[in-house]
C-alpha cells in the first residue's frame, strides 16, 4: 500500500509538472487560480486544454503500462511490448484507413474500432509465424515483429499517399502517427477513464492466469488453465487496450516495455500487483515525455514518439544485453 501511495504521489507531482509545461510556463498559483475559476483567458485555456490534454497523456501511458505487462506475461518474455511485436503499427494501419477514408460510422467509434482491429490481426499474424518456426523465444518474436513492422509500414505509406486529399492535412496524419496526445474534451476523458478503469479490471481479471502461464504451458494446463483459449482472449484484451491507446496517442514506443520493468523492479512479479503498478508507472512515463514534447523547442512541438524513442532505446539495449548474458 505504501509503495501505491508513493506511486501516486509522483503521478500528481507530474501531473501538475506537466500542466505547468508548455510554450509558456504557468506557475503553480496561476494553476490553482485557474482551477479555483478566475475566469481569465490564460486560466481558461490552462483548464480547458492544458489539463485535459496532460490528464489524457496519463490514461494513454495507463493503457500501454496495462498492454505492455499482458504482452510480457502471455509471451513470457520481458523483452516483449506492443510497439515491438507491431501491435502498435497494426492500430495504427487501422487508425489510417479510419482517418483518411470516408465510412459511415463517425470517426470516434471507427479510429478504435479499425485501430483494435488492425492490432489483434497483427499480433495473430506474428503469433502464427513464430509458432510455424516451431519457436516462440526473444530472437523469433522479435525479428517477426520486426519484418511484420516493416510491411505495415509500407502499407501505412501506400495508404497515406494514395488516399489523402485536400481535405484531409497529412502533415495531420503524419504527426499523430510518430506519436501526439489528441486532448479530449471533459466529456471525452470520462469516457477514456472508464475505458482505462475496464481495461484495468480485465487485466487484473487475467492475473492469475498470467501467474500460471509463467510457470509454462505444461504446468499451467496441468493446473487447470486452457493454455490456448486464454492465450486468445489475453491478446484480445492486450489488442483492445493497445487500440485504445494508439487512437488517443498515436504511435509511442517503448512505454509498454519500460513500464511492467519498472513495476516490477519495484515489487516484484505478481501480476496481481504488477498490472495497477505498470499502469501507474506507464501514466507517469507518458506524462512527462508529453511536458518534454512541448516545453523543449517552443514554440514548436516535438512528436511524443521521438521523446519515448530517445529514451527508451537505450533501455531496450541494455535489457537485451543483460538477457543475453545471462
Amino acid at each position: 500500500m505504501k509503495l501505491y501511495l508513493k506511486l501516486l504521489i509522483c503521478l500528481f507531482i507530474v501531473i501538475g509538472l506537466g500542466t505547468c509545461a508548455g510554450h509558456t510556463w504557468a506557475t503553480p498559483l496561476e494553476i490553482i487560480k485557474a482551477v479555483m475559476g478566475d475566469g481569465s483567458l490564460a486560466s481558461r485555456l490552462l483548464i480547458e486544454w492544458r489539463l485535459p490534454r496532460v490528464l489524457t497523456a496519463a490514461l494513454v501511458g495507463g493503457l500501454l503500462g496495462l498492454s505492455g505487462t499482458i504482452f510480457q506475461g502471455v509471451f513470457r518474455n520481458p523483452l516483449t511490448d506492443p510497439w515491438l511485436l507491431g501491435a502498435s503499427g497494426g492500430a495504427a494501419v487501422g487508425a489510417t484507413v479510419a482517418l483518411l477514408v470516408p465510412l459511415a460510422i463517425p470517426i470516434v467509434f471507427s479510429l478504435p474500432l479499425f485501430s483494435f482491429l488492425g492490432a489483434f490481426i497483427t499480433i495473430f499474424l506474428v503469433l502464427t509465424i513464430a509458432r510455424l518456426t516451431g519457436s516462440l523465444d526473444v530472437s523469433t518474436l522479435l525479428l517477426t515483429g520486426v519484418a511484420i513492422s516493416a510491411m505495415l509500414s509500407a502499407i501505412r505509406s501506400f495508404l497515406m499517399m494514395s488516399l489523402s486529399n485536400e481535405t484531409i492535412s497529412l502533415q495531420v496524419v503524419l504527426s499523430w502517427l510518430m506519436g501526439g496526445i489528441q486532448p479530449l474534451q471533459w466529456g471525452g476523458i470520462l469516457i477514456t477513464l472508464l475505458i482505462f478503469l475496464a481495461g484495468l479490471f480485465l487485466a487484473l481479471w487475467l492475473a492469475h492466469g498470467l501467474d500460471l502461464l509463467g510457470l509454462g504451458e505444461h504446468m499451467a494446463t496441468a493446473m487447470g488453465l486452457s493454455v490456448s483459449r486464454f492465450i486468445f482472449v489475453s491478446l484480445l484484451i492486450g489488442s483492445a487496450i493497445t487500440a485504445c491507446a494508439v487512437a488517443l496517442g498515436g504511435i509511442i514506443g517503448f512505454v509498454g516495455l519500460a513500464s511492467p520493468h519498472i513495476a516490477r523492479w519495484l515489487s516484484g512479479s505478481q501480476h496481481k500487483k504488477l498490472l495497477p503498478q505498470a499502469a501507474i508507472v506507464g501514466a507517469i512515463l507518458v506524462t512527462a515525455a508529453d511536458a518534454l514534447a512541448r516545453s523543449l523547442l517552443p514554440p514548436g512541438e516535438i512528436p511524443l514518439g521521438v521523446i519515448t524513442a530517445i529514451a527508451g532505446t537505450p533501455l531496450f539495449i541494455v535489457l537485451l544485453s543483460k538477457r543475453s548474458k545471462g
